[in-house]
């Protein structure tokens, strides 16, 4: 018998939501096969499993996919260290 899951949602504060660039949006697709919509910026310090997981905003579901892009902490001038894409999900 397969593994039953449950989602539990968590709010995580302070999430830029940008949309992707015609060239992010290419790129993806020829990398992972996949069509990035929007760019989330996360906020340093933030310690939760971002790959594969389900995100809710503009009162839609979306997947993130591919790896996280993780800057160095104490680099980065402003609130935000990681970034990752997001597709469509229903």
């Amino acid at each position: 018998m397969a593994p039953v899951y449950e989602e539990t949602p968590v709010q995580v504060d302070n999430v830029l939501v940008s949309p992707a660039s015609g060239t992010d949006v290419v790129d993806t697709l020829q990398l992972y096969g996949k069509r990035a919509e929007y760019q989330l910026c996360i906020p340093k310090g933030d310690d939760h499993q971002w790959e594969g997981c389900r995100v809710d905003f503009f009162g839609r579901s979306w997947r993130v996919f591919g790896p996280v892009e993780e800057y160095i902490e104490s680099m980065v001038p402003l609130d935000w260290n990681k970034k990752v894409r997001v597709e469509r999900y229903e």
